[in-house]
């Protein structure tokens, strides 16, 4: 495995998504080496969830579910409303971290090449390219890390597995 590469892993739920974003941060990482890319109706679920707080469900009587829907919750503002965003509207997705400025500077290539373009364009294999996209568009969420180490490379792999990460891919 190649030392500062990329690990990308596709997951379909916010659940899974807020667990393998808080992983990559717990390892000290910032908004910057972290990439995010999600529907703009994910990406709105995701904000809704972040309002939620242990007082509401508290007072519905699930205390335990509160407590771990508020740390969900928080995670999930914190990726909806990560670094500097672009929503694409023609593609219909939010880009966030270091893949921003990869796309923004393809310009209207990326653009006109449509999401699967320009996720070939960044190094990701034209498979897991197309079941990225198919997973954006269920409301699956895109999470890739640019690792400092080859250590790091391999733990980001084996924890995106364990949180149910799909098509984990490292270039």
């Amino acid at each position: 495995m190649a030392s500062n590469a990329t690990v990308t892993a596709v997951f379909r739920n916010r659940f899974d998504a807020s667990a393998a974003y808080d992983y990559v941060m717990g390892k000290g990482y910032t908004r910057d080496e972290v990439n995010v890319m999600m529907s703009n109706s994910t990406r709105e679920a995701f904000q809704h969830e972040g309002k939620q707080n242990v007082g509401s469900h508290a007072t519905e009587g699930a205390a335990v579910g509160g407590a771990i829907g508020t740390a969900v919750g928080a995670t999930a503002a914190a990726i909806a409303a990560i670094g500097s965003v672009m929503f694409v509207p023609v593609l219909g997705i939010f880009v966030a971290g270091p893949i921003f400025a990869a796309l923004a500077g393809a310009g209207a290539g990326a653009v006109t090449g449509g999401l699967l373009g320009g996720l070939i364009g960044l190094g990701i294999p034209e498979s897991n390219a197309k079941a990225y996209e198919a997973a954006l568009n269920e409301g699956g969420v895109v999470i890739g890390v640019h690792c400092r180490s080859n250590d790091d490379c391999n733990d980001v792999k084996k924890r995106f597995g364990e949180l149910n990460g799909e098509n984990i891919v490292v270039v």
